[in-house]
């Protein structure tokens, strides 16, 4: 694609790339069939910076620029799903709001640790079994100020990382009479007693990154363990959200590059009717299709980094590239499949396990339809 990247970020790329194609790809149907998670390729993340992404050098991190962090959670993607999501979450998920939101205290006690790839990672516990989209009116997972230390119970269901993590921050209500401003995140180390993480779920793909429930029984933590003010959960929580679609996005699209790589390289070497089906028509159209949207979608993600960068509102082009990226994504692994025929539907080919990875992200981090209630909400001007 034509995007006027510095030299420093075509090195990042290829560095990153490189790394992906010979640590996380090979292992890619290995982590799926299995469901471990990939550690002995995330233990050399950390020198990388990949695990960092976002983080001041200072505590440890790269602290890379947006568009570059948007690169290496593409290649990642592009290696294995699996991988790909667990360090987008840790990274926009987990990191990123003690970043954002945390004192140089607890930027030094939790940040350092999870980003040397000699630790655990990072997790973010929003969901529950009655608040998805609707966090606002939907957490009931309560915490309650007692002398210096807050008590916390409730459940939370599909977090990414939670049983790979060294902490995971907790949206929770502090003060159910203040409406929106009754919503907090606090730190909760994942050793505390009380906080109990149930078994993996047995989901459709991304079997290597695990998704657990969470249940917190009287959990105690310190007061200090407050992410910035109390109130402020839910302007947290869409703030670290909007980052984290452009890492969906860009993830979405390193997916659909392998199956659209995979496409490619299969029609040019399958014959039928005496010549490659590459030569075939219908599928020229649909390859012609996929890479055009494989461009887009990569503008897209790249011009909602870029503002992130540059300080400026972001939230409608996050939203717009995490819809057309996930979509898009779905529809370049869907013809991968047809142009593979009955081998595209077999665990014998990356495609088949690509679709599967693919499915969640057109869910997850606020589904399509929210994006599409979000973006429409800038055009209307009632944002």
């Amino acid at each position: 694609m034509q995007f006027d990247f510095s030299e420093e970020q075509k090195m990042w790329r290829k560095t990153v790339h490189n790394f992906v194609a010979t640590e996380v790809k090979p292992k890619a149907r290995e982590v799926d069939e299995s469901g471990e998670f990939n550690w002995p390729a995330v233990r050399k993340m950390g020198s990388l910076g990949l695990l960092g992404l976002l983080v001041p050098e200072e505590y440890g991190g790269s602290n890379v620029d947006a568009i570059s962090a948007a690169i290496a959670i593409e290649e990642l993607g592009w290696g294995c799903g699996s991988t790909g999501l667990a360090i987008a979450a840790h990274n926009g998920l987990g990191c990123a709001p003690i970043v954002n939101f945390g004192t140089s205290e607890q930027k030094a006690t939790f940040l350092e640790p999870v980003v040397t790839g000699t630790g655990r990672l990072a997790a973010l516990a929003l969901t529950e079994p009655g608040a998805g989209s609707d966090l606002q009116g939907g957490v009931t997972t309560k915490a309650i100020k007692s002398g210096n230390e807050w008590i916390i119970n409730g459940a939370k269901m599909w977090i990414t990382n939670a049983s790979i993590a060294d902490y995971i921050i907790t949206l929770v209500r502090t003060d159910p009479s203040r409406g929106a401003h009754s919503l907090s995140m606090i730190i909760v180390p994942v050793e505390t007693p009380g906080l109990q993480i149930h078994p993996p779920e047995k989901k459709m793909g991304l079997h290597g990154s695990q998704t657990n429930a969470l249940t917190y029984d009287n959990i105690r933590v310190p007061t200090n363990y407050l992410l910035g003010e109390e109130g402020r959960g839910l302007s947290q929580t869409l703030h670290t959200l909007d980052g984290g679609r452009i890492s969906i996005g860009a993830l979405s699209i390193g997916l659909a590059q392998a199956a659209f790589e995979s496409a490619v390289t299969y029609s040019k070497e399958r014959k039928a009717f005496g010549k490659p089906i590459a030569d075939q028509q219908a599928l020229q159209w649909m390859l012609a299709d996929a890479a055009t949207e494989l461009e887009a979608a990569r503008l897209l993600v790249y011009q909602a980094a870029w503002l992130k960068q540059e300080g400026r509102s972001f939230s409608k082009q996050a939203a717009m590239a995490k819809l057309f990226a996930s979509e898009m994504a779905e529809r370049v692994a869907r013809n991968a499949i047809q142009i593979h025929g009955g081998y595209g539907y077999s665990r014998e080919f990356d495609v088949e396990r690509i679709y599967r990875d693919i499915r969640l992200m057109t869910i997850g981090e606020g589904t399509s339809e929210i994006q599409r209630l979000v973006i429409a909400r800038y055009v209307l001007g009632n944002s």
